[in-house]
């Protein structure tokens, strides 16, 4: 199931002595960041609605000024808040790219090849809980339905993730040897 709000990026410092912040960008472009009004900043379950002043584009940061935020001080405040928004002003998605919290809670499923759909249908293996950076890319972190307590990491590539369908929270596993 679709969020309609996602963070977009987490406030890493400040900039100068006017309130400005320093802004990663969780999909790592800045562009989309330009656009930003009216943002939710979120800090665990604590959470307050702020207007957007102006954002400026740095060497992969954003400075980003928030009405009554006029101070260093203040700023230093929203230090590690993430600031979420509605989809409409995340990075647009290209082919085969996915914002991480729609992989959240899909079902990791796998499918028995050379038997038809319709006698067998997809064995659900787990939940995706989280969305990891590993070394050599994105790894899905599994919550295996067989065990309560027992999660896996699974790479997320071609090699052994097959067809992502966010709509219907589902991954499509190519390997059952890999949670083992």
């Amino acid at each position: 199931m679709e969020k309609s709000r996602l963070v977009v990026g987490f406030i890493r410092g400040t900039h100068g002595f006017s309130g400005e912040c320093k802004v990663e960008s969780t999909s790592g472009e800045y562009e989309h960041l330009l656009k930003l009004k009216d943002v939710t900043l979120r800090q665990g379950d604590e959470q307050r609605e702020a207007k957007v002043e102006s954002v400026s584009l740095g060497n992969a940061i954003a400075y980003v000024k928030f009405e009554g935020i006029d101070s260093d001080e203040a700023a230093k405040k929203l230090i590690r808040w993430e600031i979420e928004v509605p989809r409409k002003y995340c990075k647009p998605l290209k082919k085969d790219e996915w914002y991480i919290e729609d992989l959240r809670n899909c079902s990791l499923i796998y499918e028995e090849k050379n038997v038809p759909a319709t006698l067998d249908a997809p064995k659900i293996l787990g939940t995706i809980t989280d969305v990891l950076e590993g070394g050599a890319g994105y790894l899905l972190e599994v919550s295996l339905s067989e065990s309560c307590d027992r999660k896996v990491l699974v790479p997320f590539n071609n090699e052994f993730i097959g067809k992502v369908d966010v709509k219907n929270g589902t991954v499509q596993l190519m390997h059952l040897w890999i949670l083992e």
